[in-house]
């Protein structure tokens, strides 16, 4: 099991979550930040810091956006498990159904 960042961080990437997380799973795509579910320890310290509620329990994950699950999996098909976001930095481009979305207010 693992957390899920969901439709309330696009074109927001606040990243206190990221400052919270004590493994360093939180990487950032162009439009949004992902968890890497293998590296998460699902020690939820980075739920209640998102200003945006955009990070839930993956069995606790609204409907309306249960394909964000895939969305962070789907992320780091090519890359795999890096070992830490702040060694790798952002990573250019999205998950395609965040990069197909229009710009969120």
């Amino acid at each position: 099991m693992t957390y899920v960042i969901a439709l309330p961080c696009v074109d927001v990437k606040d990243r206190a979550c990221i400052d919270e997380c004590p493994v360093d799973c939180i990487y950032e795509g162009d439009r949004m930040l992902y968890i890497q579910a293998d590296e998460c320890v699902d020690c939820g310290a980075c739920e209640p810091v998102c200003p945006v509620e955009a990070i839930y329990y993956e069995d606790d994950l609204p409907d309306e956006w249960k394909d964000y699950y895939n969305a962070n999996v789907e992320f780091f098909q090519e890359i795999g498990s890096p070992g830490g976001a702040a060694k790798v930095g952002p990573i250019p481009g999205d998950h395609a159904l965040i990069a197909a979305l229009p710009p969120q207010a």
